[in-house]
């Protein structure tokens, strides 16, 4: 039998907590006349404390939790033994149980960095400006239903891709590791995938298309996240995920200058661009697997028995976890109104800024182009700036919170400036907080884990905000012009319809803000 004390009783003294022999049963009184002189020699010193009430508890396997069971008897709080406030451990090494050197560090600091970057400049470039050009030669009254219906029914593969993928990499054991073999297959369907689209100009098939690239992109992209998780100590992830969202703030800004310079070239211009995403997705994840420290065998870790009950256990969200689900709400919201604008520049010049000018297409390149460059500077010191000092401070939310807020002020600005003075403000303003937010966000969905043995799985499911918000960016934009066309009766898109939009997104991006705020153990 093991005893624990009963947290009532009163507070021992040293030399009781250290005594093993049982309290004598004599009175003070007799003690300090002489008739017992062990207690004679103690008496002066310690006073008699009064007697603890012991609790049993038996001594079995399950003996910790008896003794939770048996502290609950008291009011209050139990800690809970599968928490991730009980996760104990050394905050210099990583979830895999290594302690990384520097050299390690930086290593898969630059493989995030730059392969951020790189599948950034063809993303935005493709899906941005060379999809919707190829739309608008297909069927210019169309082009935007079309668009929002591509990357609604994309972004709905890329969910479940992003929570199956990430799911099967928690359960892979093989000598390269469970994350790497992921990483490598899903580029090299990305980008066979993508470089087809170059050689078709059939809508449902540039739809199939781009759903299989969707599919092999995030068979990429989960298990990359999740190495995050795996392999970042605690101390580094602030750093790290900075110089990682700067490396995909600046391949967006990048991407959208490359995107319009290819689109002067016009038909060669697109088919380039087809093809550089072929290689860039291609090569990305191998690249990105060479470039960080090999990932070691797993073949010893325990294998979970796989059962159709197992796989649809897996793939259970996480339960009792407020945290994880504001931050993931939250997310999808705020990348939901960047979306809006982003997938649509090319028409937001066009039809807005450009409105009824003959040379809008041209005018917009231009614009567009500026607005990569502005937003690629604030975006880059922003993004590089916030981790280490976010770090430093030891916070996560309210840079983020503050990040958004600044986003949804630059949206404003079209608004009140309907000319290129007003997305040039934007460019600036929302690039800033876009930077910010980048930086840091990814540190704070590792921060709101509820579990990090099944981190792949978990940041799967948190990553389903950059697909959610790619459908609610697409849908919503096409739905307020499509519906503001057929109240006024034209097929042309007029101007206040891009005003509702970006009406639209500041409200999403302020509803996001203040569920991050609701994030209650991070700060």
């Amino acid at each position: 039998m093991t005893t624990l004390l009963d947290p009532s009783a009163a507070a021992l003294a040293p030399a009781e907590l250290s005594n093993d022999e049982p309290p004598s049963d004599k009175p003070p009184e007799a003690a300090l006349n002489g008739t017992d002189t062990t207690a004679t020699e103690t008496a002066t010193t310690v006073p008699q404390a009064k007697k603890p009430q012991l609790a049993s508890v038996p001594t079995t396997p399950a003996a910790p939790a008896e003794g939770l069971k048996a502290i609950a008897t008291v009011d209050a709080p139990v800690p809970d033994p599968d928490s991730a406030f009980m996760d104990m451990r050394d905050p210099m090494v990583s979830a895999d149980g290594h302690r990384p050197t520097m050299r390690e560090l930086v290593r898969l600091g630059i493989g995030f960095t730059i392969s951020a970057t790189a599948c950034a400049i063809p993303w935005v470039a493709l899906s941005s400006l060379i999809l919707p050009d190829v739309l608008e030669g297909i069927d210019p009254a169309s082009k935007e239903s079309m668009l929002g219906i591509i990357n609604a029914v994309g972004a709905v593969v890329a969910l479940l891709s992003n929570i199956v993928f990430g799911t099967f990499s928690d359960l892979t054991r093989s000598r390269f590791g469970k994350r790497s073999p992921w990483i490598i297959s899903g580029g090299i369907i990305a980008g066979l995938s993508v470089g087809s689209i170059a050689f078709t100009h059939s809508q449902t098939l540039i739809v199939v298309l781009w759903c299989c690239t969707q599919l092999g992109y995030n068979m990429m992209l989960a298990p990359y996240v999740a190495t995050v998780s795996d392999r970042i100590p605690d101390k580094f992830r602030g750093t790290i995920s900075g110089f990682y969202g700067a490396g995909g703030a600046a391949g967006q800004t990048v991407g959208s200058f490359v995107g319009a310079q290819l689109l002067k070239n016009g038909a060669a211009g697109v088919f380039a661009g087809w093809m550089m995403g072929l290689a860039v997705f291609a090569l990305s994840g191998i690249f990105v697997v060479v470039v960080w420290p090999r990932e070691q065998s797993n073949r010893d870790e325990p294998r979970v028995e796989i059962t159709v009950k197992s796989m649809l256990t897996s793939f259970r969200p996480p339960r009792h976890a407020p945290d994880f689900y504001y931050a993931l709400v939250g997310r999808t919201l705020m990348m939901g109104g960047y979306w809006m604008i982003n997938t649509y520049q090319l028409f937001i010049a066009q039809d807005y800024i450009f409105a009824n000018d003959p040379n809008a297409k041209v005018k917009a390149v231009s614009v567009i182009a500026t607005m990569a460059v502005i937003t690629l500077i604030v975006s880059l010191i922003a993004a590089v700036s916030a981790g280490p000092i976010t770090d430093r401070l030891g916070m996560r939310k309210i840079p983020v919170a503050l990040a958004s807020c600044l986003f949804a002020i630059g949206t404003l600005m079209p608004l009140l400036f309907r000319s290129q003075l007003g997305m040039y403000l934007f460019a600036a303003i929302a690039g800033l907080g876009y930077g910010i937010y980048n930086a840091i966000d990814q540190a704070l969905n590792v921060s709101v884990l509820p579990n990090p043995d099944e981190a792949g799985k978990d940041l799967g499911i948190l990553n389903l905000a950059n697909t959610l918000s790619t459908v609610i960016g697409s849908l919503m934009t096409s739905v307020i012009v499509v519906i503001v066309k057929a109240v006024l009766g034209t097929s042309q898109t007029p101007t206040v319809a891009y005003s509702a939009v970006f009406i639209f997104a500041i409200v999403i991006v302020l509803i996001a803000t203040a569920l991050i705020l609701r994030i209650k153990n991070v700060k």
